[in-house]
């Protein structure tokens, strides 16, 4: 699958920086963080499948999502990246690392843990299918619906980004049905061969109030990536590069330059 994608920057002097965001996310959530990098790097920034403006489709597995990253690098003809991504992102860009370890130069994972996550986004996945489309008048009108089910102003911000009006009216940019059909598949990690592992250098970095990566998640992460090292971002929750975006750069630029 093609995805859509943008590019940052110019430089060839260093390996160019993969951005993956997170489910219900786009590239659009990157792009402050991606200018950033982009002052010494060419970075990299794609919609994945059934987000943004990637095509959609019913598979959502992290297989499906890793081989579309490397068909974008391959067109891109980029053999190596450092290879970044948060949550549902960070869970392809493991799967990326893992199948592929030659194309990754480093790893980065953003608030998650390569487990099964339960109980989590169904309800707003819900909401977001419940929204009556048809009715909305305006994005603020939009909010005041979507408010009935969903109390945190941040998160609907963040949803209500891929709301999209066009010549037919509102409509979802995202895939939501398959999103939500295939929840239980986004929310767990593939079965792996017992001596499956990425060896390279690998960062996991974590947000203090988030629980996505918790100590029981340690021994999984130091089997499949046993050279990964841990930071966390002080008074960020999930949504780290956004809730702390001057911390969460300083912890990723000590580990692109080291």
């Amino acid at each position: 699958m093609k995805l859509y994608h943008r590019q940052f920057g110019e430089s060839r002097d260093a390996v160019p920086v993969l951005l993956l965001h997170g489910l219900l996310g786009s590239l659009v959530n990157w792009q402050k963080i991606a200018r950033k990098l982009a002052q010494t790097r060419r970075v990299i920034v794609p919609d994945l499948r059934n987000h943004g403006r990637s095509p959609h489709d019913p598979d959502v597995s992290y297989d499906a999502m890793a081989a579309d990253v490397l068909e974008l690098l391959n067109e891109l003809e980029v053999p190596r990246s450092v290879v970044i991504g948060h949550s549902m992102g960070g869970k392809t860009a493991m799967m990326l690392a893992l199948q592929h370890p030659g194309c990754v130069e480093r790893l980065s994972v953003v608030d998650i843990a390569p487990v099964t996550y339960s109980g989590r986004l169904a309800m707003l996945l819900d909401a977001l299918l419940a929204l009556p489309l048809e009715q909305i008048s305006n994005r603020a009108h939009a909010d005041e619906l979507l408010a009935q089910s969903v109390a945190d102003k941040a998160v609907r911000n963040h949803m209500l980004q891929n709301l999209q009006h066009g010549d037919h009216g509102w409509r979802w940019r995202n895939n939501l049905q398959a999103l939500r059909d295939g929840l239980d598949v986004i929310s767990a990690f593939p079965e792996l061969p017992e001596a499956a592992a990425y060896v390279g250098r690998t960062l996991f970095i974590r947000g203090e109030n988030s629980n996505y990566i918790e100590p029981e998640h340690l021994p999984r992460i130091g089997q499949l990536f046993p050279a990964a090292e841990m930071a966390m971002v002080s008074g960020a929750g999930h949504w780290v590069y956004a809730e702390q975006a001057e911390a969460f750069l300083s912890v990723l630029e000590g580990f692109l330059q080291a």
